[in-house]
């Protein structure tokens, strides 16, 4: 962080300052000119607040040089985590790793069948809402605790791994019992005691990006799971708010090489949330595994048109199984599997 102060800055409020960065364990390089005098802090300065220090009627200017995310940066490791869900590894240069499953859990029978008809087309783990965030009070908000047993079901007439919402920190326990990778959804991404929460227990954690957060803000959130002691977190991009009216949201495929250049997380592609269009999910898909990304998250439905939630979005199971031939290409062409 380099810090510039105003010309003839008083003697004693230089020394000021340089008391406060040194009691905060940094190290500070001081370059005096003849007109400016300019600070190097070096050190751990995630702590440091920007705004704290502009504040100081003497600064002229603070500059950040290194992302303010320490655990979740490249830069200090540098080799690609793998996380592990119930035997599933995603990230590095592992299998490419496709979830699928409907947007929200409708019963036993349901659940069951399309576990077993997603499982056949090759998908790995099985996602499903069981407590479900609704724009509207009146939706269906799911079967809460009866959907979890759902699941849980579907899983062991299945073997894949679930994948599932958690909402608030009050079902953490539930969650840590029955799921195998607990999902904070997008209205979440920022809601810092339940990052908290889930960052004290031992879980893969996915992480979904806000409906309309940067990219800096997306990685501080996982910053938040990490820093509270769980290094466990994947990354998943579904979409992000814009002027478009074509999609329900504008996937930024963009963000899968960023997020591989800037950290040594997973990422994960939502291309049913992002677009809201079961006809434009084929192609999102394709394109996002040949952009890199680790993981795929669909939406598929035996009857989307009679579905619960988001039928519009939602692939039959023999569309998902065609998609999953066509990743499989894909893959193979940039050197991965599925």
């Amino acid at each position: 962080m380099i810090i510039t102060l105003k010309k003839n800055a008083p003697k004693h409020e230089v020394e000021k300052l340089i008391k406060q960065f040194e009691n905060q364990g940094l190290k500070v390089n001081l370059i005096t000119g003849e007109n400016y005098n300019v600070f190097g802090l070096v050190g751990d300065t995630a702590k440091v607040d920007e705004r704290r220090i502009q504040a100081n009627e003497w600064v002229e200017n603070v500059q950040r040089i290194a992302a303010p995310y320490k655990l979740a940066n490249r830069m200090f490791h540098p080799e690609d985590s793998i996380i592990d869900v119930r035997g599933i590894k995603i990230g590095g240069n592992e299998p490419i790793v496709v979830m699928a499953g409907p947007c929200s859990v409708e019963g036993k029978t349901m659940i069951e069948n399309i576990a077993q008809e997603v499982k056949e087309a090759g998908a790995k783990m099985l996602r499903g809402g069981a407590y479900k965030p609704r724009t509207s009070p009146y939706a269906f908000q799911g079967m809460q605790s009866e959907g979890i047993k759902c699941l849980v079901n579907a899983r062991n007439k299945t073997s894949l791994p679930i994948v599932t919402e958690l909402m608030s920190a009050d079902k953490i326990d539930e969650f840590v019992e029955n799921v195998d990778l607990i999902q904070i959804g997008a209205r979440n991404m920022q809601n810092f005691d339940l990052l908290k929460a889930v960052g004290k227990i031992n879980k893969p954690i996915l992480l979904k990006r806000g409906l309309s957060a940067t990219i800096e803000e997306w990685i501080m959130s996982a910053e938040y799971i990490m820093a509270s002691g769980n290094p466990n977190v994947i990354l998943c991009e579904r979409g992000i708010r814009t002027f478009e009216k074509y999609t329900r949201n504008t996937l930024d495929v963009s963000v899968i090489p960023i997020i591989k250049e800037k950290t040594h997380l997973p990422i994960v592609i939502d291309p049913s949330h992002a677009t809201g269009d079961w006809k434009l999910v084929e192609a999102m898909s394709l394109a996002a595994i040949a952009a890199g990304a680790d993981g795929l998250i669909i939406e598929v439905h035996d009857q989307p048109d009679c579905a619960w939630s988001d039928g519009a979005q939602s692939l039959k199971p023999e569309k998902f199984a065609r998609l999953m031939k066509k990743a499989k290409a894909v893959a193979n062409a940039i050197g991965r599997e599925i």
